[in-house]
């Protein structure tokens, strides 16, 4: 009888484990974005182009060079940083200069940011510049979109086109 009575009470007890790790699996609900609203993401790696062209190197400059290091072009790695705006509803909610990554400089830009926002109808603007100069931009975009809850809206650069994509 007590061998009954320990099995029963051991069941009970498994049962009651169970019963808790299930409860604690749906509750509480946990939302990475509140109810009602909808996520912007700006995302891109862009390299910029040179901060100088590339020139000619005259027949004395390349006698003067070790025989493996003779090209005729003499090109700098570095690149300017590129600065980007983004503007929703006609106001800035981002705006960053981003240098170029590596230990020359000579590498890609990387942005990625994450900005949560009521859904609803938005006008979308997003500006680059990926050249030397101070004023202006080389790469713009600017569009309405419609957000609703819970969505993802996905703000991309590609590099091969020169276009922004939103999606």
């Amino acid at each position: 009888m007590t061998r009954y009575l320990r099995l029963t009470g051991q069941f009970v007890v498994i049962l009651l484990l169970f019963s808790a790790a299930a409860a604690f699996a749906n509750w509480p609900i946990y939302r990475q974005i509140p109810e009602g609203h909808a996520v912007i993401v700006l995302t891109f790696v862009h390299g910029a182009d040179r901060k100088a062209e590339c020139r000619t190197r005259s027949p004395a400059e390349i006698a003067k060079l070790a025989p493996n290091m003779r090209r005729l072009l003499d090109c700098p790695r570095g690149r300017p940083a590129i600065y980007v705006e983004l503007d929703l509803a006609g106001k800035s909610i981002y705006r960053a200069t981003l240098p170029p990554s590596g230990i020359a400089s000579d590498g890609n830009s990387r942005v990625y940011q994450r900005f949560v926002v009521p859904a609803g109808q938005y006008q979308v603007a997003v500006r680059m510049r990926d050249t030397p100069r101070t004023e202006g931009f080389d790469h713009q975009r600017n569009e309405t979109v419609t957000l609703v809850g819970e969505q993802m809206f996905v703000v991309d650069f590609r590099s091969e086109t020169g276009d922004f994509i939103f999606r």
